[in-house]
Formats: structure tokens, sequence, C-alpha cells
């Protein structure tokens, strides 16, 4: 049984060695600096001169000097792209504009989906070779655990961003394979482990820890309780933090479930271990854990687990393990809301990765399906600023302690209001209870922006080979010429970029 209050849960191992998650004054690993390479000399002139010096003014009568306000400037292509070589930017550009390509899209996708039979087998290695050398290449950090590891060096040492690593597999059938994801994720943990320190964050999906059957069944039970709370589905449901909320949509569970059997009780019990096991060497390692969303069919029963794995480990002021709060949902801001409750009830600190959604063309069709509403909301206006009204309350939280934010947005108005808003409630740019972040080969521009204005920032790396990664790269594909995307913005700084270089090496020989 899953008791989060009193007892480990059977079989689960306390090393001798691990950090204690009940110590509150956890203290993080002492390194001459957090930031990354390239930005070091910056940090030292503002944070330890300026610092100094405006701390004596009062003293003498002054007032402070006035702090600037946070500007994110996307208008200097030459100091925006400078890490970025012209080779790189060409081949980024070309990927882009191929991918804003609807029949091209389609094509491609459809060839990654299909199951080619045995006497088209080079048909289906020339798809992926094509697809290893443009969009994998492009979105994704390697095949190998080592391959990522070279590109999230060369990304805090060349362009001076972080890394939200992520063994890029998902949709697991069985407990087999949940078990070879959990040895491939511990492997990620360790890898990021070698690392410069603070230069990585890990990333997990549920989907690759429990079976997607599984978590659909404990989903239904949670949806059916919130629907009647007199339903007691089993003993599992162990936690005080809430799940969903009087404006979720429940349209998924339409008729009572059955009570879970014994094997799926102790079948959710593997699972979270198997989290448990991640969070734990994530604490060991100082490394912080994000847990991504999913579809809404099996979301419930990811935030169940998320939450159970935050009230564990989540002891301090910053946390290990973060959830995913999609605000393309109507119901995500009140439930973010009441998971802020909870953890402050329970004393713990809540971590989030605030995102738009990555699964709006599923979630229509499921609706539609059922004849159902559509869980999302109506328009892209509204999903702005249900993201930005989120992002305001965290940040707020985290000025009042207890809390921490990624906020996982291409959109430069978001960003430039959670900058401004942090600024305003005098969080540093170096606190790292605020970062931001942008997935790999999509919103460089602003991602060199955000870090050009001194702040955290973040790219979101999967890695693995093509064949698993296919579900990653179809969703790219779709967002890239979606309504969430930020992939026209950027085509327009590349070219701007490359006619600036063209000009000037036109000028040069001349």
């Amino acid at each position: 049984m899953l008791n989060i209050r009193r007892n480990r849960m059977i079989g689960e191992k306390l090393p001798s060695d691990r950090i204690s998650h009940v110590n509150t004054n956890r203290t993080r690993r002492c390194i001459p600096s957090t930031q990354p390479p390239t930005m070091r000399s910056a940090t030292k002139i503002t944070a330890r001169s300026l610092s100094s010096v405006a701390a004596k003014l009062p003293a003498a009568g002054f007032p402070p000097p006035p702090q600037p306000p946070s500007y994110i400037d996307l208008s200097d292509t030459r100091r925006l792209f400078a890490s970025v070589p012209t080779s790189a930017l060409l081949r980024s550009l070309a990927t882009l504009s191929a991918m804003a390509s609807g029949p091209l899209v389609d094509l491609a996708a459809a060839a990654l989906r299909s199951s080619v039979p045995k006497e088209r087998r080079l048909l289906r290695a020339a798809v992926l070779t094509a697809a290893r050398a443009t969009v994998h290449r492009h979105f994704c950090a390697g095949e190998q655990v080592e391959d990522a590891a070279r590109t999230v060096r060369a990304m805090w040492t060349d362009a001076g961003l972080r890394s939200i690593l992520d063994y890029g597999m998902e949709d697991a059938d069985d407990a087999a394979a949940c078990d070879r994801n959990l040895a491939g994720f511990l492997r990620a943990v360790d890898m990021a482990s070698s690392l410069p320190p603070t230069s990585t964050s890990v990333c997990v999906k549920m989907t690759a820890l429990a079976p997607i059957s599984l978590l659909e069944r404990a989903s239904d039970a949670l949806r059916w309780e919130q629907q009647n709370p007199s339903f007691r589905p089993v003993a599992w449901r162990s936690h005080s933090f809430p799940v969903l909320c009087a404006s979720s949509p429940l349209h998924l569970t339409p008729t009572e479930p059955n009570p879970l059997t014994e094997t799926e009780e102790n079948d959710l019990q593997l699972a979270a271990r198997r989290l448990s096991a991640i969070c734990q060497r994530c604490e060991q390692a100082d490394i912080p854990l994000l847990i991504d969303a999913e579809y809404s069919s099996v979301q419930p029963a990811i935030d169940y687990l998320t939450y159970w794995a935050a009230l564990k480990f989540n002891h301090g002021d910053r946390p290990t393990v973060y959830g995913t709060i999609q605000t393309y949902l109507r119901d995500s801001r009140e439930r973010m809301m009441n998971a802020a409750e909870g953890a402050a009830a329970a004393g713990v600190s809540l971590g989030v990765k605030l995102v738009r959604g990555a699964y709006l063309s599923r979630e229509t069709r499921l609706a539609a399906a059922m004849a159902a509403p559509s869980p999302l909301h109506g328009s892209i206006q509204e999903t702005h600023r249900c993201f930005n009204d989120c992002a305001s309350f965290m940040i707020e939280r985290v000025s009042r302690g207890a809390a921490a934010v990624v906020v996982a947005t291409h959109n430069l108005q978001s960003a430039q209001a959670a900058a401004l808003k942090a600024q305003e409630l005098g969080i540093g740019k170096e606190d790292e209870r605020v970062k931001f972040a942008q997935l790999m080969g999509m919103a460089n521009g602003l991602s060199y922006g955000l870090r050009n204005a001194g702040f955290q920032v973040s790219k979101y790396l999967p890695f693995g080979p093509v064949e698993q990664v296919i579900p990653y790269l179809l969703r790219r594909a779709e967002e890239n010429r979606g309504l969430l995307s930020a992939s026209a913005a950027d085509r327009q700084l590349m070219r701007k970029e490359l006619s600036r270089r063209l000009a000037v090496a036109i000028a040069g020989r001349n």
C-alpha cells in the first residue's frame, strides 16, 4: 500500500550515504560559481562590485540606485547568435522551413508512424536515416547517453545554457519495459551527476515507468472519486494533495470503474518504487527531477504519483521533484492552486514546470469522439492568459518561500512578463527557484535573449535512438506548424542574422 506519511514502501532500500530528505537545512553543493562559463565575468561585476557599492550608499545619505527593468532584447541578432556557427544556423533554418510545409510534414509523419512489412525494410531504414539526419539531429541531443553528455557540455561552455535531460522513452506496455526504462533513466542521472554542477536537470515521463493501461485504470478511479466523493477506490489513495478539481473534465470516466485488482495495486506500488529510485538518485546527486505532463486519459494518475514523490522528497526551500502543468487545459490554474495549498498544508516545497501543452490534437480528437466539450481553452489568447496567470502565481509563491518554477515558454511576451514579475518581487536572476526553459531546436532566439539578460535558461534535450523518440518527434512536427509555435519568429531571426553575416562577408571581400 502506498502509505506516504508513515512507512517507506515494502522492499525499498535506504542507502546509508543517502542525503536525508527531512533535513530542511539541506545545502547545495559548494562551487565557485553556478553561472555558465560564458556568463561569469558579467556576474562578477554586477553581483560583487555593484552590490557592495549600492550597500554603502544609504549609509552615506544617498538612496540606492534604481534597478533597471529586465529587458529581453531580440533585436541585435549579432549578439543573439554570437555562439552559433553559420553552418548550424543554415541547417536549423532549413529544417524549420521544411517542417513549416504542411504536406511535407504529413508525408514524413505518415512514414514514421507506419509499420513497414519485412519486404520493405529498406524503405523503413531510409526513412529513419533521413529522420536521424534532420529532425532527430535538430530536436534531440543524440542517440546514446554519451552523445547527450557531449551536447550538454557544449551547450554549457559554448552557449551558456543549462540542459533538461530527457531519456526519450514513453508509452511502456508492461513491467519488463518499465524496468528497462528505469535503468535508462538512472544512467541519465548518473551521467548528469558527472557534468558541471547546476548545468543539468533530468526529466522523466511516467508512461515509461508504469504501463499505460495501469495509469488509465488509476486515473479512472481518481476521476470517479472526484464525481462521487463517497467513492473510495482502494487504500492506495493515501495523501491529501488534490489531483482534480471542480472544473476538471471528467468525461473520460462516464461510469463507475471496477476497483483495482490486487495485481494492479501491486503494479502501482512497483511504479511508485521506480519513480522513488530515480528521485532518490537525483536527491543524492543534487539534481532536480522534472516529471512531464502527458495526455488527459493518464494525467490524474501521473499527478498522483508526482505529488506522492513531492511529499516524500521536497523538504527544504528548493524542491527535488517538479510536476508539470499544461496551461492549455481549462482546469490547469485551479489544479495548480489546489496543489500549492496542499503542499503548504503538508509543509513541503512545491516545484512546478509550466508549459502550454503538447497534445492539442490528441485531446481535441478524443473529446470530439466522445461528444464531450473540449478540455482545452477556446482560444490561444485564453491559453496565453492562463499561462501568464499561472507563472505570476508561482513566482509570488517563490517570493514567499518553499516553491520553485520553471517557466517553459516559447512566447516572448510571457517570458518578459515572468521576468518583470520576478524582478518586481525582488527575486534575483541568480535565484535557482525561477528558471526559464525552451525545447532544443525551438525558440533559440528567446533562449539566447534570456541568457543575455542574465536569467537562468535551460534547453530541453531528449535523447535516444530514432525509433524510441518517434512520438516526441511527431509532436514537434505538429507543434512547429501549430498555434503554439515560435518557429516563424525563429526563422525570421535566423534569416536576419544570416543576411547580416552575408553582407559582412561581401563587404570584407570588397
